[in-house]
């Protein structure tokens, strides 16, 4: 079900599947809520899953001015805030990643659990070649910014270098900052990602109450390239108590025991 709702100077559109506790999904820079196509059958089983677009993505025009994961971040808590209205499952993936992280960060009492799909805390946990702003885009952000953007078609090189700009710039936070991180939380990456896998253990090692998952032979699309595992770790992480584990080094470090 697709619905419209004025969030300040932003008309958000989102869609609304299954029944439960209520999950968000925030989609990569760039791309539109299509992006969750492979893992809403599994998510919306379980939940009630949300999956608002952005700022100058998908069904959302565009608004005067810079485009940075500050304002996103404020659009999101005022989503989470009118639409859900309790506390919610937050996944990201990619840039929608920075976004929930910096949700957990300022508004810890909206975030339950968190899972943070491809993303980074600051930008140097990129590969260059990933934010170079000189780069072309992925052909498919094009058209599908082109078949779904109430600007059209011709707007999309002015988004894009929005887009671009932030993500050489953003975000910037540190080690110390992810302490901050209440939610439990899940860090999910590919084998071969845009992000470099060193800056994934370091953004676990970082959040107090954090998970790791690499995800095997998968890149950047892991969501798509491997749906079913990476819907299995989802609904696993989202949905069960953690288990007891027999052999803990770092929990059992952090837990004092």
């Amino acid at each position: 079900m697709e619905h419209r709702i004025r969030l300040g100077e932003v008309n958000t559109w989102y869609a609304e599947h299954g029944v439960g506790d209520p999950l968000v999904l925030l989609h990569p820079g760039g791309a539109d809520a299509r992006a969750w196509a492979p893992n809403l059958d599994a998510l919306g089983a379980r939940f009630r899953v949300l999956t608002p677009e952005r700022r100058g993505h998908g069904r959302i025009a565009d608004v005067d001015g810079p485009i940075t994961y500050e304002l996103m971040v404020r659009d999101t808590i005022a989503f989470t805030e009118t639409v859900a209205g309790t506390p919610v499952h937050l996944v990201g993936c990619s840039a929608g990643a920075v976004v929930a992280l910096m949700v957990a960060l300022a508004r810890p009492d909206l975030v339950d659990r968190l899972v943070l799909v491809s993303g980074v805390y600051h930008r140097d946990g990129w590969y260059p070649e990933a934010i170079d702003p000189h780069a072309e885009p992925h052909p498919a952000l094009r058209r599908g910014y082109e078949q779904l953007s109430p600007d059209g078609g011709e707007h999309y090189p002015i988004v894009q270098k929005k887009l671009a700009r932030m993500n050489y710039g953003e975000p910037t936070l540190t080690e110390q900052e992810l302490a901050g991180v209440t939610s439990r939380t899940l860090v999910m990456v590919a084998d071969d990602d845009e992000v470099t896998l060193e800056h994934a253990v370091a953004t676990y090692r970082a959040i107090p109450d954090a998970e790791l998952a690499v995800v095997p032979g998968a890149s950047h699309g892991l969501l798509h390239e491997k749906p079913l595992l990476c819907n299995t770790i989802l609904t696993d992480f989202l949905a069960a108590d953690p288990v007891p584990t027999i052999a803990p080094v770092r929990r059992r470090n952090a837990s004092g025991g």
